[in-house]
């Protein structure tokens, strides 16, 4: 059986979640942003995906392979479960009621795993963002790019993840 033991609503909120850090973690995104995404919005075969940000702005971004593959497991599971929720126009992340999850249920949902891996409860989503960041200009990602990439409007809002960088660095 393709289930097994798990029930179907728990094997897709499992799925749901692994997609949901790997596209935050993958994209730099904004926790409202992947909240809003709908399939429509998904170009597996580039292996990216189109966002609004703050003040309507969109920008592209890009989806990991490891954030492909859980999309494309989340979205057969939602199809089974919520006929519909499949769609171009449907959301990509749904509560165990075929609804859309909203970013308060994101950042909940995350202190729920965090507790079962034993981590500290004080991060967040918004970590995963400063990870992306970090790890880019780590890598040798030039500040202008990573700004483009994160979706900042000013270039002095991205330096603030320099601060970890320069550190490393010492």
């Amino acid at each position: 059986e393709r289930h097994g033991q798990v029930p179907p609503v728990a094997e897709y909120a499992a799925w749901r979640d692994t997609a949901i850090f790997e596209v935050l973690y993958s994209t730099g995104c904004r926790v409202s942003e992947i909240a809003a995404l709908t399939w429509g919005d998904i170009r597996f075969e580039q292996g990216t995906t189109v966002v609004e940000g703050k003040g309507r702005k969109q920008r592209l971004c890009v989806l990991g392979e490891p954030a492909c593959e859980a999309l494309r497991t989340l979205r057969e599971l939602a199809g089974l479960l919520w006929p519909g929720s499949e769609e171009a126009r449907a959301c990509l992340f749904l509560n165990q009621r075929g609804g859309p999850l909203t970013t308060r249920s994101i950042e909940l949902q995350m202190k729920v795993w965090l507790r079962a891996a034993g981590l500290p409860p004080e991060l967040t989503p918004h970590k995963l963002r400063h990870s992306f960041a970090t790890h880019l200009l780590d890598a040798g990602a030039d500040l202008r790019s990573v700004q483009e990439l994160l979706g900042h409007a000013s270039l002095s809002t991205t330096q603030i993840y320099t601060h970890v960088s320069i550190a490393r660095l010492k």
